[in-house]
């Protein structure tokens, strides 16, 4: 095996599998969005196969509670995937006499240590960009190879879970995977779970009829065409291409790729034409990730479709189901995430027009809204990211959002852009920070982080966060 950029990286991994192959029986414990689905489907399908008997749960969150709920179980050793690092002073608080902890996680660690702590930041590797939750787990996953009994010990097939993990943490938002990525990817088009190509890099794929596919188009804004119905219809329509199919629009896999051409073409001389930065037409096109054994024209085929499949699961209390979906389940598991999905994408469209009717406010060096039970805080975060990408939203200056998580709590999730981090930003650093200075905790990655804080504290966290990254990058 040869999946980690460094030997120490599987070294450790070898390390965790040989203790877990010792164990009795394993919880495992994972985070509930789309990279802790597939890290929690890949570490699962990797015990079973192990003949290792362990039982799944999900969390939200690991704060002080849910780990002693988790030190209060029977099970002595416990499988952290996805999340542990940030909490790991507090786990091996609980974990003493009580169990072991087996980590595998990419996130900002704790000042703490523990035997099997498998993550990509301990051995020179990023966290944020080079190997995801799902990554770690899969690295795992190929080391549990190693003492299997049964026939099928090869987890190269996990491969592709692992790229959905990796895409829908936003880990190819540079044009493609990179670093350890990359090198699953290579695994997974090896054993025949992946297909990779240079393609338009706009969402929806397999699954959107075209003019929905440009009009919803929020990656790259092309005036004229993005968030217009009739922009989008009358561009395509223009086009000397026969689009429709019985009267009704076809879908981008259902072109050839003569036909994929000619639309891409017309799509980056109308951005030229509309004064689209050259470097933002770049992002036009970038590598997709394909899962063959998937059905064309669905929502599993494509990384990104199948990974927000999975968002729309976890983050509506329905975690089981995104995991049943992973594990194989096209039937009644996929039916009630796809009935999900379609309340997610509504909800997330209401929660950017709301941004959109109520605006960000502008301090100097970050910009924020304050949703309060306007958005769900599970997904408030995403309609961060979203927003970040809006006309009336700096680009240049990180976005910090606030939604009720309870009546003595408040979600606060950041998002940045790749050119933001270059200059310095680390929003895990600045969510960490300001969350301790009013009582709260915070943490993630450079790019992406969160934090809960108490209610009535945002103003102050504000104040804290803006200082901060002013800080970084000035």
């Amino acid at each position: 095996m040869s999946v980690a950029p460094v030997p120490e990286l599987e070294d450790c991994a070898a390390a965790c599998a040989e203790h877990l192959h010792a164990a009795r029986d394993v919880l495992l414990v994972s985070h509930i969005d789309a990279d802790g689905l597939t890290s929690a489907a890949i570490a699962a399908t990797a015990l079973r196969r192990a003949e290792i008997p362990f039982e799944t749960v999900f969390k939200k969150q690991l704060d002080t509670d849910e780990i002693a709920a988790v030190a209060a179980t029977d099970h002595e050793t416990v499988l952290f995937t996805d999340f542990g690092s940030g909490q790991l002073d507090i786990i091996t608080d609980y974990a003493a006499g009580e169990f072991t902890p087996v980590v595998a996680d990419h996130h900002q660690p704790a000042d703490a240590s523990t035997e099997f702590h498998l993550n990509p930041l301990l051995f020179g590797i990023n966290g944020a960009s080079e190997l995801s939750g799902a990554g770690a787990s899969y690295v795992l996953a190929r080391a549990l190879e190693n003492g299997n009994t049964t026939e099928t010990a090869d987890n190269r097939d996990l491969a592709s879970l692992a790229v959905v993990g990796a895409v829908g943490d936003m880990q190819a938002t540079s044009g493609e995977l990179i670093g350890a990525n990359r090198a699953i990817v290579e695994e997974g088009v090896d054993a025949g779970v992946l297909t990779e190509r240079v393609d338009l890099a706009l969402y929806g794929r397999q699954t959107r009829p075209l003019p929905k596919l440009l009009e919803y188009s929020s990656d790259v804004f092309v005036p004229g065409i993005s968030n217009s119905e009739r922009g989008s219809v009358g561009f395509l329509s223009d086009l000397d291409l026969d689009l429709k199919r019985d009267g009704e629009w076809r879908t981008w896999v259902d072109l050839t790729d003569g036909e994929r051409q000619t639309v891409a073409s017309a799509l980056v001389q109308r951005a030229l034409e509309r004064g689209v930065s050259p470097d933002k037409i770049d992002d036009l096109v970038g590598t997709t990730y394909t899962l063959p054994a998937e059905s064309v024209g669905t929502e599993l085929r494509d990384a990104s479709e199948f990974s927000t499949l999975l968002n729309a699961t976890a983050r509506y209390d329905r975690a089981d189901v995104g995991l049943a979906v992973c594990l194989g389940d096209r039937d009644e598991a996929l039916d009630r995430a796809r009935h999900l999905l379609r309340n997610h994408r509504r909800n997330l469209s209401e929660g950017l027009q709301w941004v959109t009717n109520e605006g960000v406010t502008r301090e100097e060096h970050v910009q924020w809204f304050d949703a309060g039970t306007h958005i769900r805080e599970t997904i408030v975060g995403i309609v961060a990211g979203m927003a970040l990408g809006a006309d009336d939203v700096d680009h240049a200056c990180p976005i910090i959002a606030f939604a009720s998580k309870n009546d003595d709590e408040t979600k606060v999730s950041a998002r940045a852009t790749h050119g933001l981090v270059q200059q310095g930003l680390d929003l895990s650093q600045v969510m960490g920070e300001a969350s301790s200075a009013v009582d709260g905790a915070g943490g993630g990655h450079d790019i992406a982080a969160g934090a809960t804080i108490p209610v009535n504290r945002a103003r102050e966290f504000i104040e804290h966060a803006d200082r901060i990254v002013g800080e970084q990058i000035e």
